[in-house]
């Protein structure tokens, strides 16, 4: 087959290569998912492990994958081709090339959820949205679900066939601004409710008496979805950076936006908690549905309920957005680089694949809930297959390509190109040879000694 030839596109500079990486690590991976872990795995002493490893396995990682792209010109599978033929180079690219296929639909499922909350909360429905049974129902109800994560899905496809500067990149400076300032006033609110400070307190300050092996494997499991590594959407769009852009200090604003959010994501969620149950941390093990069904019933006991809960989920949407942008471009780039598609085709291929999958996850609950896999509904197995499984397997790959088959030497070259800074490169090089697959080792075995109830976490 002829291959199409299209002009690599690029980011516009660093803001742009800044904002769309942190675009892509903010998302419901800090607003839904850091909260709910938090609360579960020690409040304080969770963030404190969290930030550790995102200072040295999250920085490793995201220089390891802006790097490779940027240094190949490619996606996944194409940077790792650029080294060579074999088998193991070729499994390495496809796996970090097939995971973002494999997330984006159940992603969308979610950011579907999300935009049903939003509208019902602009139309004054949030004491609704409180009442008991009000999400079960919701995603029971197939014909429900599959709209809003058919409109979900659609948006984020319109941005994507717009192309990179004029779709992600320009999307992502719009809702990046946006996400900051509702977060700082959902922030102000939550905190200075009666009763919040004791949840701000145990988000905040480290208990050694909340720690156990399980915080730490939850943390590296979270840094993996949070700061969006092992995906491959760092390798593509550190392929999209210009040479002249700094690694280093691009890398060091995507952690800096990355723990911020999640910080304040805890300080909203995780006060009001608090000070709607009067101090009970039990109230805090909601787990993934502390979102959609404990947060409406806070809203709903609070003054001005319903204007925070338009606000709340008003970013919590751009947070998704800005991911499952991320997560689509990267499975565009790959068909364009590999299959030879142009945007429109790739697009419409990755839309149909979306719809399909996606379609499994948004009918799990509801008319396809007699349906499991080792257990789990669909949404819940995609999310295992590709968080636990295959996101440590590709971090492996990427370690074990960097330090042994690219050098990293070369990497460091990258780097410091055009006068670029590399500060923690002694950190770098310890962390990509010998910890980073350790650590990536055991969140892989942890995660599935978990689900197969070998282990309890």
């Amino acid at each position: 087959m002829e291959k199409h030839k299209h002009e690599r596109s690029t980011f516009s500079g660093k803001l742009g290569f800044v904002l769309s990486a942190a675009g892509a690590s903010v998302g419901l991976g800090n607003i839904w998912r850091f909260p709910y872990l938090a609360a579960k795995y020690g409040g304080g002493i969770f963030l404190l492990v969290y930030i550790i490893l995102a200072l040295t396995f999250g920085y490793t990682m995201i220089i390891a994958e802006t790097a490779l792209g940027r240094m190949t010109k490619k996606s996944p599978v194409g940077a790792f081709h650029k080294f060579g033929k074999s088998k193991c180079l070729s499994f390495g690219g496809w796996i970090n090339a097939i995971i973002p296929v494999l997330i984006v639909p159940y992603y969308s499922v979610i950011g579907g959820w999300v935009i049903k909350y939003l509208v019902e909360y602009v139309k004054g429905n949030s004491q609704r949205l409180a009442a008991d049974g009000y999400f079960s129902g919701f995603i029971s109800n197939g014909i429900s679900t599959e709209v809003c994560f058919i409109v979900f899905a659609l948006i984020t496809l319109l941005i994507i066939y717009a192309g990179v500067q004029n779709g992600v990149e320009r999307v992502s400076k719009f809702m990046m601004p946006i996400l900051v300032v509702l977060s700082v006033i959902i922030v102000i609110y939550s905190v200075t409710r009666p009763g919040a400070m004791e949840g701000v307190k145990y988000f905040l300050i480290p208990n050694l008496a909340n720690f156990s092996w399980m915080t730490v494997v939850a943390a590296m499991g979270q840094m993996f979805y949070s700061l969006s590594i092992a995906m491959g959407i760092l390798v593509t769009f550190g392929s999209y950076m210009k040479k002249d852009v700094s690694i280093e200090g691009s890398t060091q604003n995507v952690e800096i936006f990355d723990t911020a959010i999640a910080m304040m994501a805890g300080l909203m969620i995780i006060p009001a908690v608090f000070a709607f149950s009067g101090g009970d941390p039990d109230t805090l093990q909601a787990g993934p549905s502390l979102m959609f069904i404990t947060i409406p019933k806070v809203f709903a006991s609070m003054g001005m309920g319903t204007f925070v809960g338009i606000m709340f989920f008003v970013l919590v949407l751009c947070a998704a957005l800005t991911s499952s942008i991320a997560l689509t471009e990267s499975a565009v780039s790959t068909f364009q680089d590999e299959l030879g598609w142009g945007r429109k085709k790739a697009t419409v291929i990755v839309g149909v694949i979306m719809v399909i999958l996606g379609s499994l996850s948004s009918l799990g609950y509801g008319p396809l809930a007699f349906v499991k896999i080792i257990g789990m509904q669909f949404l819940d197995f995609f999310d295992f297959l590709t968080n636990s499984v295959m996101m440590p397997i590709a971090a492996i790959a990427t370690c074990l390509l960097v330090s042994r088959v690219i050098g990293v030497k070369k990497i460091e070259e990258e780097v410091m190109l055009e006068g670029g800074t590399f500060n923690r490169k002694n950190i770098f090089n310890f962390m990509i040879r010998y910890l980073c697959p350790i650590f990536a080792a055991i969140i892989l075995f942890s995660s599935v000694a978990n689900a197969f109830g070998w282990i309890s976490m």
